[in-house]
């Protein structure tokens, strides 16, 4: 158990003083699912995205989760990706590989990344091939009420603009509802060829978190969290609505500042 609460001022929005509290309130979460998961179906299928959140996740190898998690049954996927080499500065795998994965004993095996050697819709295409193979064999299970993967874990970064994954405010990728896995060849923000989950993947998972620090998200945290103006709908943060509603927001307090509902005591 942890040895601080974190300030839930209301269902699946949790504050933290720091990033260190937050850190060690994400390990947790992730290592009570993890082991839910692994008791239930023997395998816990988690998808992970780029950014902050891969540092945010140190406290996992670090005792006792380093000991306690059962790594073993863990299977990796990425939740998007940028459509360069492995070894490229701004790729996701690279960025997990090098501050994650090579501190845990997961097995090398059960690390899925995209196929670099393709274009953004061949990859993309190709990943959503993979995926479907281990829906298949119910590493991933299916979602009861569509076809879609549901992931055990889907953890999320956010943007000052609002985007989760690669999927940004007005881009088309936002409104494909078939395709499990899409691909951008004009992102805004560099580099500008990736692959993402789509909205009805990430919204099937079991569980979603969405992690955001910093005062410069703050302004979408409330747009998105407070529901409030015309632009709530329309950032795709605030699209993120799991079938069974298990979203949890972890937020330090400069992203939570502008929040209706809370305010620190200084």
């Amino acid at each position: 158990m942890a040895l601080f609460r974190p300030r839930e001022v209301r269902e699946g929005l949790r504050i933290h003083e720091c990033l260190d509290e937050l850190s060690t309130d994400l390990a947790e979460y992730v290592a009570e699912l993890s082991e839910l998961s692994v008791k239930e179906r023997g395998a816990f299928a988690i998808a992970l995205s780029g950014g902050s959140l891969i540092g945010l996740m140190r406290k996992l190898f670090e005792a006792p989760y380093n000991k306690t998690v059962d790594w073993g049954k863990w299977y990796i996927f990425w939740a998007d990706e940028r459509v360069v080499a492995k070894n490229h500065l701004d790729s996701n795998y690279k960025l997990a590989k090098d501050n994650f994965l090579s501190k845990v004993p997961i097995i090398p095996g059960r690390v899925h990344s995209i196929n670099d050697s393709l274009s953004a819709e061949e990859a993309a295409s190709e990943y959503e091939f993979v995926i479907r193979q281990f829906v298949k064999t119910r590493v991933v299970s299916v979602s009861e009420v569509s076809d879609c993967p549901k992931f055990d874990l889907i953890l999320l970064g956010m943007g000052p603009d609002g985007h989760i994954a690669s999927l940004f405010p007005n881009h088309t990728a936002l409104d494909e509802k078939n395709a499990w896995v899409t691909f951008l060849t004009d992102s805004p923000k560099p580099p500008p060829e990736r692959i993402t989950f789509t909205l009805p993947v990430i919204n099937s998972a079991s569980n979603v978190a969405v992690v955001v620090t910093g005062s410069s998200k703050a302004d979408a945290v409330h747009l998105v969290v407070d529901k409030v103006g015309p632009d709530c709908p329309a950032l795709p943060a605030g699209r993120v609505q799991p079938a069974k509603r298990k979203l949890v927001w972890f937020l330090d307090k400069q992203a939570a500042s502008k929040l209706e509902s809370y305010q620190f005591s200084e």
